[in-house]
């Protein structure tokens, strides 16, 4: 095992409750060049449309990555020993000023992606991911699997605001950060403003997997047309914690009924291992609404699972 590389604080030696809490009790650095995956936080919420409270989600997804090893219990990968991990801390944001955040984020991720390290972020609301695509897709645009109840492919809300949780996808095609036919949503449910809430997705490209769809399919054949609207293109994976049951992760703005199970979820974005993966993010954990961490720990667990898939695809490119 290469020793240089940072590792957990181990639990036998030191309480989970005990020392300054780290997303996965990780090293904290300053500089991206040190790792190879950095993991962030987004702690801002201003493009919640109701239920605010994602702002704090990083926080509370530190505490609870204190549960998570080294080692994950079905594929085997051990990501720390792969490639070089850290907690870089939180990108800067602006609480009272939208365009100011967005450009804030952006500018943090611009110094990541030029470091030549990959990140993996929680958020913070779904509109995070789209100053993130600013500034890793600027070379050229990537695919997404994009797990939701809610397409965020909306276009304005309250007037000509453009920019809420509910467009980040819009706004990143139409800035040409998304390729749409090289993006999939799944679990997608719940009611809808219109009859043609969805038309924009559709009509651009984009592979809509509905809930329903997905009971149908079944984990395996959804993972395999994943797979062929990805193809091995750079691939991005953004996971929000409302694509589950809100029995399973009751902490989050906007929940759906009728959602995945967490095993479900697992199981799902386990069976990426092997994209061309650039980035992933966990968006929409929010403890005001949560229950005894329980959403918290979701969205922890969620973030080691995509942080095995990325380490290995880094390890592969190697």
């Amino acid at each position: 095992m290469p020793h240089d590389f940072p590792q957990p604080v181990d639990a036998a030696e030191v309480p989970r409750f005990a020392g300054i809490p780290s997303f996965m009790r990780l090293p904290i650095f300053e500089d991206p060049a040190q790792v190879d995956i950095a993991l962030v936080g987004v702690p801002w919420d201003g493009g919640t449309t109701n239920r605010a409270g994602a702002r704090h989600g990083p926080r509370e997804v530190r505490n609870q990555s204190s549960l998570m090893r080294k080692v994950h219990h079905v594929s085997r990968i051990a990501p720390y020993d792969l490639v070089r991990v850290g907690d870089l801390g939180d990108a800067p944001v602006n609480p009272i000023d939208l365009l100011d955040a967005l450009k804030r984020i952006e500018g943090f991720y611009r110094r990541i992606h030029a470091a030549g390290a990959v990140p993996l972020s929680v958020g913070g609301d779904h509109l995070v991911t789209l100053p993130i695509f600013r500034a890793l897709a600027a070379e050229r645009p990537i695919g997404m699997v994009h797990f939701d109840a809610h397409s965020d492919t909306n276009d304005r809300y309250f007037g000509d605001n453009p920019y809420t949780h509910g467009t980040p996808f819009r706004r990143a095609i139409e800035e040409g950060l998304l390729d749409p036919r090289r993006t999939v949503q799944i679990g997608i449910r719940g009611s809808v403003y219109s009859a043609d809430d969805e038309a924009f997705a559709k009509e651009c490209g984009i592979r809509v997997i509905h809930m329903e769809e997905f009971v149908a399919l079944g984990v395996e054949a959804t993972l395999a047309e994943a797979r062929r609207v990805v193809g091995d293109g750079p691939t991005y994976v953004s996971f929000d914690v409302d694509v589950l049951d809100p029995a399973f992760a009751p902490g989050t703005g906007t929940p759906e009924i009728g959602g995945m199970t967490t095993l479900q979820a697992q199981h799902m974005v386990r069976g990426l291992q092997g994209l061309n993966l650039v980035g992933a993010d966990v968006v929409e954990v929010s403890p005001p609404f949560d229950l005894g961490g329980a959403t918290a720990l979701v969205g922890a667990t969620m973030m080691f699972e995509l942080l095995c898939i990325l380490a290995d695809a880094l390890a592969q490119r190697r």
